[in-house]
């Protein structure tokens, strides 16, 4: 069956209405280089469904699945276990939208969800105000620094050398379209930033992570500090949002704006998404803040209801003069995170991220058994850098081979680097059991010699 959405007549009167005589013309900006000149070679012109099906499953069966052998993968996205609950409860069809709750009498339910998930982020960043989710954690992160730009009427940020590559790319995609700056700090898989030397009254914002894209950890209440003193903000990543289970919350720090990936909570790793971006911030930034702000209130009669307190940013609002232009709010994945995230409750949270911490240590400590292989990390949460004897990058693959998903290597996000192309970015959950990190040390040591 073919699905054809519009007729001839139907796209020649688009093309009228906007002026193109033809489909060529509408595309004419495209360079003609980068233009397919016919289908696409392998693929036939139709099939029957059930031999698409087939063929799409076979394509898909060439994947190595997260749950089908050893997985040390992190960098940004995690496996954790996800209740089967938090599933079945996101089947329910009255969540099965991604959009802003506008009108309060039919959406109370998503209204109070998203209440909750604004002060379940709160807690866990240790900020007074935190809003109704983002795309994803980049995202999250771009917008933050625009929110500092706004408050300090700078346009100066400054990009700590240790935050995770995609966050940096985000913030300078949208740095060269909104024509603000950015410094970037030293890369180097250590825990010593001098980021303090580079703050100066032109500085917005101070951009840090932790932990950070090496697994480092750090306590940034110094250079809170000093971003005090010269009028910026410090703006925190956390990409493992697990870690504020065990670790000191970037409020308790000094932090401004805090910016997270939530997808380790009530997420699977999905094949990259789709994920969620929390955003926190002090209470007397409020108004500089993205997205939109879920609040409670009485109804007439006396009774608890919950409303849209503060969107700022709607396009139906103040379009041009918004202070962000994002229009959803990832809905279904921030009901995932905070179902996850209460049943799990404040106890459940510690003794997960100490679980996973004890993984990784144990890991660690395998790994540094191997001659020539060496765990670069002074501190670390569930995540940490180890140091081959070889080129990271091809030790990988031969692993995937066995197969047994090692980890990151660290060229593939700096391939210009060549004092870091023997570095590889590993990571333990509480999936990860003790035949895996056998099965991987032993495979490791195997192709390391």
């Amino acid at each position: 069956m073919r699905y054809l959405p519009l007729t001839d007549a139907d796209r020649q009167a688009m093309l009228a209405k906007i002026g193109a005589p033809s489909m060529d013309d509408l595309f004419e900006d495209v360079p003609f280089p980068v233009r397919r000149k016919g289908p696409f070679e392998g693929l036939p012109s139709h099939m029957p469904e059930y031999e698409v099906e087939r063929a799409l499953t076979a394509l898909a069966g060439k994947n190595i699945s997260a749950g089908s052998c050893p997985f040390f993968i992190g960098c940004g996205a995690y496996r954790h276990h996800v209740p089967a609950a938090v599933d079945q409860l996101l089947l329910r069809g009255e969540f099965l939208t991604s959009y802003t709750p506008y009108q309060p009498e039919v959406a109370q339910g998503t209204l109070q969800y998203l209440f909750e998930f604004q002060t379940q982020v709160a807690r866990l960043t240790a900020m007074e105000v935190a809003n109704a989710s983002m795309y994803d954690g980049p995202t999250a992160c771009a917008e933050a620094v625009m929110m500092a730009n706004r408050v300090t009427g700078r346009t100066r940020a400054v990009i700590a050398g240790h935050l995770h590559p995609h966050y940096r790319e985000c913030v300078d995609t949208m740095a060269k379209m909104t024509g603000f700056t950015i410094e970037i700090g030293k890369t180097h898989p250590t825990n010593e930033e001098k980021l303090a030397d580079l703050v100066n009254d032109r500085t917005s914002c101070v951009v840090v992570q932790t932990p950070d894209f090496f697994g480092n950890l750090y306590d940034f209440t110094n250079l809170a500090a000093t971003c005090k003193q010269k009028g910026a903000l410090l703006i925190v990543v956390v990409t493992e949002i697990v870690s504020l289970g065990l670790l000191k919350p970037p409020g308790e720090m000094g932090a401004d704006i805090v910016v997270a990936e939530g997808q380790g909570l009530g997420n699977g790793l999905n094949f990259g998404g789709p994920y969620v971006g929390l955003f926190a911030c002090k209470e007397k930034y409020i108004r500089q803040m993205p997205g939109r702000l879920c609040g409670e209130t009485l109804d007439s009669e006396g009774r608890r209801g919950y409303v849209l307190t503060l969107s700022t940013r709607e396009q139906h609002i103040r379009r041009e003069k918004a202070t962000s232009n994002i229009c959803t709010n990832s809905g279904l994945c921030a009901l995932g995170f905070t179902i996850h995230l209460s049943l799990l409750g404040e106890r459940g949270l510690k003794h997960l991220a100490a679980l996973n911490h004890s993984k990784a240590l144990q890991l660690a400590d395998r790994l540094n058994d191997i001659s020539d292989c060496k765990v670069t990390n002074e501190n670390f949460f569930n995540e940490f850098t180890i140091s081959l004897p070889k080129m990271a990058g091809p030790i990988v693959e031969e692993l995937a081979r066995r197969p047994i998903l090692a980890g990151v290597p660290v060229s593939r996000f700096f391939p210009y680097d060549r004092s870091l192309a023997n570095l590889l970015v590993v990571s333990a959950t509480e999936l990860t059991t003790e035949e895996d990190m056998e099965a991987f040390a032993d495979a490791l040591s195997e192709v390391c010699e």
